[in-house]
C-alpha cells in the first residue's frame, strides 16, 4: 500500500491556490477539469525530489455555499526549513498565525476554506525568539 493524497473541498479555488502555492510555497504538479462532472482537481506538492506526498482540491463548480468546517479533519502537517522566516512571510501576506511557532518548532495557520496547516520546524525546535515568544494563540486551529 502507497499513500496518495488528501482532498480538500475548496469554494474558491483562485484563493486556495494563492494561500497553497503563493504563501505556502506548494506547486502545482497537475490539474484535469471534468466539464460532465463540472469540478476541477489539482494536485499540490512541496516539488521537493522524493517527496511523493501531495494534496488534492476538489472545486465543483456550481457549489453556492461553503462547505462545513469540521474538526474531524485534523490538519495536514509540513516540516519547514525556517518556521520564523515561514511564518513572518505568511503573516505579511496577511495570513493569521493562529498558534506561533512560540517553542520555535510548531505552528498553526489555516486556508481560506478553514483546513488546518500544521507547520513544523525540520530538525527540532529552534531557540525561541520574539515576536513569536511571547504572541497568543488565536481562534482555533
Amino acid at each position: 500500500m502507497r499513500y496518495l493524497h488528501t482532498m480538500l473541498r475548496v469554494k474558491d479555488l483562485d484563493a486556495a491556490l494563492d494561500f497553497f502555492c503563493d504563501k505556502l510555497g506548494l506547486v502545482e504538479l497537475r490539474r484535469s477539469e471534468s466539464e460532465r462532472g463540472r469540478f476541477t482537481l489539482v494536485f499540490l506538492g512541496t516539488g521537493a525530489p522524493n517527496d511523493a506526498a501531495q494534496i488534492e482540491l476538489t472545486y465543483n463548480w456550481d457549489e453556492a455555499e461553503p462547505y462545513p468546517t469540521g474538526r474531524f479533519f485534523g490538519h495536514l502537517a509540513y516540516a519547514v526549513d525556517d518556521i520564523y522566516a515561514l511564518c513572518d512571510r505568511l503573516q505579511q501576506k496577511g495570513v493569521a498565525i493562529l498558534r506561533p511557532p512560540r517553542d520555535g518548532y510548531m505552528a498553526f495557520v489555516k486556508s481560506p476554506d478553514g483546513h488546518s496547516v500544521e507547520l513544523l520546524q525540520a530538525g527540532g525546535a529552534k531557540p525561541p525568539q520574539e515576536p513569536w515568544a511571547s504572541m497568543p494563540n488565536q481562534g482555533s486551529w
